[in-house]
């Protein structure tokens, strides 16, 4: 079991880095068998999904394609419920299959924005991947096709998700505790 640093604001690890690559791996192998003689598009969300991203396009043993948007509607510990597009796609994308990777679904706004979007741009399909998913806190009706962990609402760091853009290099999701700041 990892144990949380002193000087971390972290109130718990919830998911050690052991869980996370075991559950990508599987994560990976399902997608793989999912599409089996396609040519998937995987969408990295940034920055909060690269290395997620990173440790999942590893597990896929399907031919595919990669690339990258930015968007944000985070501030410190709350979502402003605004979604702003920080860098697009440089893919065509029609009848193409599409799977959006993402770090973590919480409200949906993100996630709902990025699969309407997309659609208008002619896709054979768009699913989503998140490593993290927070139903109790969704503002919007999504539902990611894969779902690494379902979590309660806290508000978590580490493994590419952080605060303030500080800790995203810890090797395992964490409780932040904002009271240590």
């Amino acid at each position: 079991m990892q144990t949380i640093p002193a000087n971390l604001p972290l109130k718990k690890i919830l998911i050690s880095g052991e869980q996370i690559t075991r559950r990508v791996g599987e994560l990976g192998a399902q997608i793989s068998k999912d599409y089996h003689g396609k040519t998937p598009l995987f969408l990295c969300i940034l920055r909060g999904s690269a290395l997620f991203y990173a440790e999942l396009v590893k597990n896929i043993t399907t031919d595919c394609h990669l690339d990258f948007m930015c968007l944000c509607s985070y501030s410190g510990t709350s979502s402003g419920g605004k979604v702003r597009m920080m860098l697009d796609s440089r893919e065509d994308i029609k009848n193409r299959h599409v799977i959006i990777v993402e770090d973590i679904i919480d409200t949906g706004t993100t996630a709902k924005y990025i699969t309407e979007l997309l659609a208008t741009r002619g896709p054979a399909s768009v699913e989503i991947c998140t490593l993290l998913d927070k139903p109790s806190n969704r503002e919007v009706e999504i539902k990611p096709r894969y779902s690494g962990f379902t979590i309660e609402n806290e508000f978590v760091v580490g493994y590419g998700l952080d605060y303030n853009e500080l800790y995203r290099n810890l090797p395992f999701i964490g409780v932040f505790d904002e009271s240590k700041q």
